[in-house]
């Protein structure tokens, strides 16, 4: 499979929506959901696809120490490509025009802390002067896909969250564990890259 190939996955399926209307009134977060946007940058490395991640800083009030995607609350006004992109160039230095947007995949809810998370795939470039902002980002990571697919890396758990039972991604990276929304992305952009 080749970045190529998944851009044509992409292009050719419809991104799901999150499960807000099969959310009770009761069980909706005071406010309801606000909307995010992350971007998931590929590139190679070695020859291999990589993801580039990012780990929270531990002082972080939300997500503390957690890796996950360049990404965050969309703005006003704002479409949520523009908000993945715009936040990548703020937290890695990511130039907007360096990113090869290749498609959208499946909203989904971030359970700890009430968003509608909208991710956006895109072909990023490598080498390339990436740089962690202070205070938002500890560390940038490279992440190839193949460690995420070997057999044991990947688990799945059952919860029950907004009164609705999802499941929750998890996936060791050495000692790391990515999960939440996070993991559940990841899980469908290897689904996807396995299929293509």
């Amino acid at each position: 499979m080749t970045l190529d190939d998944l851009a044509a996955a992409l292009v050719a399926r419809v991104p799901g929506v999150a499960p807000v209307d099969r959310i009770a009134h009761e069980h909706l977060p005071r406010g309801g959901f606000a909307s995010a946007a992350v971007l998931v940058p590929l590139h190679v490395l070695h020859g291999e696809v990589h993801v580039l991640m990012i780990r929270r800083p531990m002082k972080m009030s939300r997500h503390a120490g957690q890796i996950a995607f360049p990404g965050g609350k969309i703005d006003p006004g704002e479409e949520s490509l523009a908000a993945a992109l715009r936040e990548a160039h703020e937290e890695v230095g990511l130039e907007p025009a360096r990113a090869d947007v290749m498609g959208q995949l499946s909203e989904t809810l971030v359970l700890a802390s009430a968003f509608r998370l909208t991710p956006w795939v895109a072909s990023v470039p490598y080498p390339y002067p990436y740089a962690a902002a202070p205070h938002e980002v500890d560390e940038i990571l490279h992440v190839p896909l193949s460690a995420l697919s070997r057999p044991g890396a990947h688990r799945v758990e059952p919860r029950e969250v907004y009164g609705l039972k999802l499941d929750v991604h998890f996936f060791s990276f050495g000692k790391d564990v990515i999960w939440g929304a996070t993991g559940r992305v990841l899980a469908e952009l290897l689904s996807i890259w396995r299929a293509s």
